[in-house]
């Protein structure tokens, strides 16, 4: 084995090449990927792992979606922690997205294809879906950071281009509390959870793909969609073409046989998105700051355009 590069920010990602004795097995890759929680600072984290590995070994090939092929998941149900082998997409000409990449409104359109895959699998919350790894879980995200890293966010440099009219701290931690109280009920379904840009990869096809998936759980369909569509595009791309993405979601929704919501009903959906995915990344401090910054003013944008508060009730 010869490991070619190691990422360690909250988990561990290291890439490398193997040679077996007599020849590869087949279907294996030589270019592959580890992803684990190795390390003091990665311990209070690893709980993380567990359903992201649980999900590559148990409903990455059911659910059909686009996501990296797996060679090993194994969790443990003593400590919840995971670790996973994939390919590794770099080596075949695939490329990971983060902000700071330039992606379209068709491009948005495509990857919400995906999610409607994803949400059609576990639509209505079949019993493929209620195994207990996939409860819901947005109330634990409190428990390693709040309000507070969010004040202090808004006021620091990632903080500069939050809209006015989103910016309010304690507003916004108790609009994510009452998301983490809300009952199971229609729209329920599996959810990704964190359909920001950069848990998007465009495989060497160049289509998209989703990737990691610590947060996969029980929710509302409408977290990940307003997530990832005010995340992935620029403000000026969303505010003129923001509703065709979402028709398209809820035709592709369709077209995997799910009576699909009315249009109201989804655009108030949309709304509630955008503002968890403002919580997530106003609770962000480990992820480059200029990256930061972008997510933070697309998403308040977002938020601020749509009064996604008062959709979520608060």
């Amino acid at each position: 084995m010869t490991v070619r590069s190691v990422d360690t920010r909250i988990s561990t990602n290291a890439r490398f090449t193997i040679e077996c004795a007599g020849g590869l097995p087949e279907g294996l890759s030589p270019h592959l990927c580890v992803k684990g929680y190795f390390g003091e600072t990665s311990r209070p984290y690893a709980y993380l792992g567990g359903p992201e590995a649980r999900f590559y070994a148990t409903l990455a090939e059911p659910t059909g979606v686009r996501t990296l092929r797996g060679h090993y998941a194994g969790a443990s149900l003593e400590t919840g922690a995971g670790v996973f082998i994939t390919e590794d997409i770099i080596t075949d000409g695939g490329a990971f997205l983060d902000a700071l990449s330039p992606y379209s409104v068709d491009q948005a359109a495509e990857s919400l294809s995906e999610f409607a895959r994803l949400h059609a699998f576990g639509w209505g919350l079949p019993n493929a879906v209620r195994a207990p790894w996939l409860a819901p879980r947005i109330d634990t995200y409190f428990q390693h950071r709040g309000q507070d890293t969010i004040q202090s966010n808004f006021d620091g440099p990632v903080g500069v281009d939050v809209a006015p009219e989103a910016r309010d701290a304690a507003r916004l931690a108790t609009a994510q509390r009452t998301l983490a109280s809300s009952p199971e009920g229609a729209g329920w379904t599996i959810i990704h959870g964190d359909a920001h840009v950069g848990n998007v990869f465009l495989a060497g096809d160049g289509h998209p793909a989703l990737v990691d998936w610590q947060l996969v759980q029980r929710n509302f369909w409408g977290i990940d969609v307003g997530y990832h569509v005010a995340s992935t595009i620029s403000t000026e791309d969303r505010e003129k073409a923001e509703r065709d993405p979402l028709r398209h979601y809820l035709a592709e929704l369709r077209a995997h046989g799910i009576d699909a919501p009315a249009w109201d009903d989804a655009w108030n959906a949309y709304r509630i998105g955008t503002v968890y995915g403002f919580f997530m990344w106003g609770i962000t401090v480990i992820v480059q700051p200029e990256i930061v910054r972008v997510l933070l003013q697309r998403l308040s944008a977002a938020v601020a355009a749509h009064d996604g508060f008062a959709a979520v009730g608060v």
